[in-house]
C-alpha cells in the first residue's frame, strides 16, 4: 500500500474519516515502522514461551480441567478489560498510556508464570497477562487510524501478517529456549521483550484525537449494530474453537503421540505461518469474492482442522489437521474484525474495537474451560469431534447474515448490500 494514501497521523480527521492536509511521508513511515515493531513485540512477548505453556501447567497438575482453568484466564481477563479500556482510551483521547501500561503487565505476568510454584501462581501470572492482551484493542485502533476508513480491513490484515511474524518466530524459538535453560528462560525473556517494546513506543508521535464522554445510551446503540456485533460473535466461535485446539490440548494430544517440546514448538509455528499466508490471502482476495465468502470458507477449514485433530492417529496427520486451522484463523480473523470497525466513526473506533475484542475474547476463555470439562469427561478426541460439529453448525448459521450497509443498525433495511 502506498504511503500517500495513509492518513495524517498528526492531525485530526472528521468523524467520516475525510483526511486533513497530509503529514510529511518521513514522519508517516517513521510512525508506521515504530507502530509495527510495537506489535512485533507485542505478540513476541505473549508468545515466547505459548508452545510449551499447556505442557508447563500440566506438570504442575494431572487435572486436564485444572489445566483449562489456568489457560483460560488468558481469555477471561481479556474479556473483562477490553471494552472498558477501549471505552476508556475514547473518553481520554488518548491511546499510548495504555499500551505502555499493558506492556508493563506483559511482562510482569511473565515473570510470574515462570517462578510460579504451583497452580495458583499459574492462575495469577495468567490472569495479568490476560490483562496486558488488552493492549491489542488500542494497538489495532492506532494502527488503523493511519489508513483511510475504507481500507479497515486491508489495515488489520497488515497488522495480523506483522503479528503472525512476531507469534511465528517467538514460539519457534521456545523448544531450543526450552532446552538451553528449561521452562523458565523463555518467560524472562518475554519479560524482556515487553521492556524492551516500552522503549520502542515512548517515541511515537501519537494523534490525540478528540474526547468522546461515555454514556450508556451511545455504547448500547454501538453494541446493537449489526455491522459491529455480528463480526465480534463469529470471532468469538472461531477463537473458541482455536483455543480450544491449537493452544490447549493440541499439544497435549501431541505429546501423548510420541511430540517432543521441539514437536510443540514446531506445531505452534507452522499454525502461526499458515495463518500468515491466510492474512495475505484474506488481504489479496477480499475485494474480488467478498468477505462473507471467505468467513465461511474459514469456518469449513476450521470444521476440517477439529475433525481431523479428533481422528489423528499418528503426528503427521494432527500436523495436517494444523494446517487447516491456521489457515482458517488465518481468513477469517483480519476480515471479521475490519468488519467491526468499517463504518465506525475515528471518536468511537477504539470502543468499538474493544467490543469485538471483548466478545472474542469470551471464546478465547471460553475454548480451554470448556473443552478441559469435555476433555476430562470424554477425552481428548471426543471434545474436538463435538467442537468441530458444533463451530461448523453455528458458524455457517450466523455468517448467512453478515450484511454490509454503512451505519447499519441491525434492523435489516433492503438496502443492505449482502457482502
Amino acid at each position: 500500500m502506498s504511503a500517500g494514501r495513509l492518513r495524517d497521523v498528526d492531525k485530526p480527521t472528521t468523524a467520516r474519516g475525510v483526511s486533513v492536509p497530509a503529514a510529511t511521508t518521513g514522519a508517516r513511515r517513521l510512525t508506521l515502522a515504530l507502530v509495527a515493531g510495537v506489535v512485533f513485540l507485542y505478540w513476541v512477548a505473549l508468545y515466547l514461551y505459548m508452545p510449551t505453556l499447556p505442557t508447563y501447567a500440566e506438570s504442575k497438575t494431572d487435572n486436564l480441567a485444572l489445566v483449562g482453568v489456568v489457560l483460560a484466564q488468558y481469555g477471561l481477563w481479556q474479556a473483562l478489560i477490553r471494552l472498558p479500556l477501549g471505552i476508556a482510551a475514547d473518553w481520554l483521547g488518548r491511546r499510548k498510556p495504555f499500551i505502555v501500561a499493558g506492556f508493563v503487565l506483559a511482562g510482569l505476568g511473565a515473570l510470574v508464570i515462570g517462578t510460579a510454584g504451583g497452580v495458583s501462581g499459574l492462575i495469577v501470572g495468567r490472569a495479568i497477562t490476560g490483562l496486558a492482551a488488552g493492549t491489542w484493542v488500542p494497538l489495532v485502533a492506532l494502527f488503523s487510524s493511519l489508513f483511510p476508513p475504507e481500507q479497515a480491513v486491508r489495515a488489520t490484515a497488515l497488522l495480523t501478517f506483522i503479528g503472525s511474524i512476531g507469534r511465528m518466530l517467538a514460539s519457534a524459538a521456545t523448544a531450543s529456549l526450552n532446552g538451553w535453560g528449561g521452562y523458565t528462560l523463555a518467560f524472562f525473556l518475554a519479560a524482556g521483550a515487553a521492556l524492551l517494546a516500552v522503549l520502542l513506543v515512548l517515541p511515537v508521535q501519537a494523534r490525540r484525537h478528540a474526547a468522546r464522554r461515555p454514556s450508556l445510551e451511545g455504547i448500547g446503540r454501538l453494541a446493537s449494530r449489526r455491522d459491529v456485533l455480528l463480526p465480534a460473535v463469529l470471532a468469538a466461535v472461531n477463537q473458541y474453537a482455536n483455543w480450544a485446539a491449537t493452544f490447549s490440548f493440541v499439544p497435549i494430544l501431541a505429546s501423548q503421540l510420541g511430540g517432543t517440546d521441539a514437536t510443540q514448538s514446531m506445531l505452534m509455528s507452522m499454525h502461526i505461518g499458515l495463518l500468515t499466508l491466510g492474512n495475505l490471502a484474506a488481504t489479496a482476495v477480499v475485494n474480488r469474492i467478498g468477505a462473507r465468502r471467505i468467513v465461511i470458507l474459514s469456518f469449513v477449514l476450521l470444521a476440517l482442522g477439529l475433525a481431523g485433530a479428533a481422528l489423528a492417529p499418528s503426528l503427521p496427520l494432527l500436523f495436517a489437521a494444523q494446517v487447516c486451522i491456521g489457515l482458517s484463523q488465518g481468513m477469517g480473523y483480519p476480515v471479521l474484525m475490519g468488519l467491526s470497525i468499517r463504518y465506525v466513526a475515528d471518536t468511537e473506533r477504539t470502543t468499538a474495537m474493544g467490543l469485538h475484542q471483548a466478545v472474542y475474547a469470551i471464546g478465547m476463555f471460553g475454548g480451554p474451560w470448556l473443552s478441559g470439562i469435555l476433555a476430562d469427561a470424554l477425552g481428548i478426541r471426543p471434545m474436538f469431534g463435538v467442537t468441530a460439529f458444533a463451530c461448523l453448525a453455528v458458524g455457517l448459521v450466523l455468517a448467512r447474515w453478515l450484511v454490509e450497509g454503512q451505519g447499519d443498525t441491525g434492523t435489516g433495511r433492503q438496502g443492505d448490500k449482502e457482502i
